[in-house]
């Protein structure tokens, strides 16, 4: 490193480097963080920001401002991945461009069950079982399962279902399961369904289709029509999706297409995903806190981020210079992946297609900001605030006379709900139905972790309910020492009917009753709306699932074990009711006389 601040000796440090995987950290005036990175071997990595050309002005800004690079060797790719993550979560550095998704991309399941489900997956994988994806969206999802249930007729029920069931379901009537609950298929002939669906889902269908021909052939040959039919059927299924789409390959393959399109001060990375020759639609999604991010930053930063969670497809596609997304991605990954510009004139209409939509999103997301702004200023002056409040949380009591009592919070960041944010807390400790003590054992956990400085403190509090709410809600803020935080209660109007709320303030201003066409009021009903919605949801789920221990637990001879027993075979309260005398014998530990005792309880 250089001896003299502003100057940075490179080549002296990179003698230093190590050639393992680990983090990499830039470091600017101040001391000022301005860049994390991981790698799979720091040296090479770290090497490439200091090349006499760099990938763009923005790298080239940032490398010109460093003063310092801290590294980090790590055990492990992974183990450097999660150091980054927090890393960047801590330090907000200025130069990460980070795409945040509330949701993970949607796969498709093969369960690893004697017979195999098909189903709709999100979040972790589990052992044993096979994962096709990722899919753009959840309607591909479902679409592609639709299509593989009246092909293939595999079944989509759950293992509590399929383990109890004593007769076939609607679906196997309408053809779309072979039944193999009841036994109306082997374990084989599914077997090979099931190795059929798979070729399908690795985008062989042209394999699967001559397959099915072949078989079809053959039953032709045996005189056996009827079955001969059925895979006459199925191949005309599978024709008809992969000629149907304009934008179609006509190729078995899987291909990603990348686009990066600034426009209004905006920048938009559209993935758009074809699968086994088919098209399944595109995504589109925005990097948080990278201002001034060009088009090449913006898509180097999504495949690394994106391709360290997702397999790679067979090609990738991309709009922008390819030498620096193929550097990134010797880096990221061993696994090997054409990358090209669109040159067919399918490959040029997905392109197309996918700077389109993402226009048509950026165009959507800079009306929803201006429509938030106008809300945000609207609210401003109707409750005479200095500015503008960026950060809102609105709290709900819920309950049922008493029982089972859960407050919400949620939380609106710039005039959107920020779902991630949003927590429950189940109300203990106080008598049944005071509403007013909920509101101020809700509001002491919240704020007062908020003052001893392990919160964000709002720009302004919603309470749902009236004076008496806002009294308790005032009073506790007081004792926490958040008294100067912006308040106001939302009272239901006449007949409890939206657009006559009133708007309550903790001092002796009298009740602001805003017209019903006022975009503040329209902002503040979505809010205590979306807090009533979150309340509720967690009250009926923790009564639920106290009167479902409840009436279990009443039964002599049902303890937690029996008890946990019972619903997991049964999948709830719901199932074990259902059940007859013998279902419940088959679960382990009830035996006859129990199983009738509790038959005869809960009927």
């Amino acid at each position: 490193m250089a001896d003299s601040p502003g100057a940075f000796d490179a080549k002296a440090f990179l003698k230093t480097v190590p050639e393992e995987p680990g983090v990499y950290r830039m470091i600017g005036a101040e001391e000022r963080v301005l860049y994390v990175g991981k790698a799979k071997n720091l040296k090479r990595r770290v090497s490439s920001y200091f090349q006499r050309t760099q990938a763009s002005p923005r790298i080239a800004m940032m490398v010109a401002q460093v003063l310092r690079v801290d590294v980090t060797p790590t055990r492990s790719e992974a183990e450097a991945l999660i150091l980054e993550n927090n890393l960047i979560k801590s330090l907000a550095p200025r130069y990460n461009i980070v795409f945040r998704d509330d949701k993970s991309y949607p796969y498709i399941e093969l369960s690893g069950d004697a017979f195999p489900r098909i189903a709709y997956h999100r979040g972790a994988f589990s052992k044993g079982a096979r994962y096709y994806g990722p899919f753009p969206n959840a309607w591909a999802v479902r679409e592609s399962i639709q299509l593989l249930q009246k092909t293939f007729q595999l079944r989509t029920c759950e293992n509590t279902v399929f383990q109890n069931r004593s007769r076939p379901c609607l679906l196997h009537q309408i053809k779309r399961c072979t039944g193999p609950c009841v036994g109306l298929v082997s374990k084989e002939d599914y077997a090979a369904d099931v190795k059929l669906a798979a070729r399908f889902l690795e985008g062989r269908a042209s394999e699967v289709i001559d397959d099915l021909t072949a078989r079809m052939q053959a039953a032709a040959e045996r005189l056996a029509f009827e079955e001969a039919a059925g895979y006459r059927d199925q191949v005309k299924v599978l024709q008809a999706v992969l000629h149907r789409q304009f934008a179609d390959s006509r190729r078995d393959e899987d291909v990603d297409i990348l686009t990066a399109v600034e426009e209004e001060g905006i920048t938009c990375v559209n993935i758009a995903m074809v699968r086994g020759g088919r098209h399944l639609g595109d995504r589109p999604q925005f990097p948080s806190a990278a201002a001034g991010v060009g088009a090449l930053d913006a898509v180097l930063a999504f495949v690394e981020q994106h391709y360290r969670d997702h397999p790679l497809p067979a090609r990738l596609i991309v709009d922008v210079p390819l030498e620096p997304v193929r550097v990134l991605m010797a880096e990221i990954t061993d696994k090997p992946c054409a990358l090209q510009a669109p040159r067919r004139e399918a490959e040029k209409a997905w392109m197309e297609q996918a700077q389109n939509n993402a226009r048509l999103a950026i165009r959507a997301r800079a009306r929803d900001t201006g429509r938030a702004e106008a809300r945000l200023e609207a609210l401003r002056a109707a409750l005479d605030l200095p500015e503008p409040p960026q950060r809102i949380e609105c709290f709900d009591i819920s309950h049922t006379m008493g029982e089972a009592t859960v407050a919400s919070c949620v939380v609106c960041q710039d005039g959107a709900m920020k779902n991630a944010e949003y927590r429950r807390y189940n109300i203990t400790g106080i008598t049944p139905g005071d509403d007013f003590a909920a509101m101020r054992q809700v509001l002491e956990r919240r704020y007062g972790k908020v003052a001893a400085g392990e919160g964000v403190c709002p720009d302004l509090i919603l309470i749902d309910g009236g004076r008496g709410q806002v009294g308790a809600a005032r009073g506790v803020l007081a004792d926490v020492g958040l008294e100067a935080v912006a308040m106001v209660g939302v009272a239901k109007g006449e007949g409890r009917k939206p657009g006559l709320e009133s708007l309550v303030f903790p001092d002796e201003r009298e009740p602001l009753q805003l017209p019903p066409d006022h975009p503040a009021l329209h902002l503040v009903q979505e809010i205590r709306d979306e807090a009533h919605r979150f309340a509720i949801t967690g009250h009926r789920a923790r009564r639920a699932k106290a009167r479902v221990g409840s009436r279990l637990e009443d039964i002599p001879g049902v303890g937690a074990t029996r008890r946990r027993n019972l619903l997991a075979s049964f999948g709830g309260l719901d199932g074990v009711r259902a059940a007859t005398v013998e279902d419940l014998c088959r679960v382990e530990g009830v035996s006859r006389k129990l199983a009738e005792q509790i038959y005869n309880a809960l009927h």
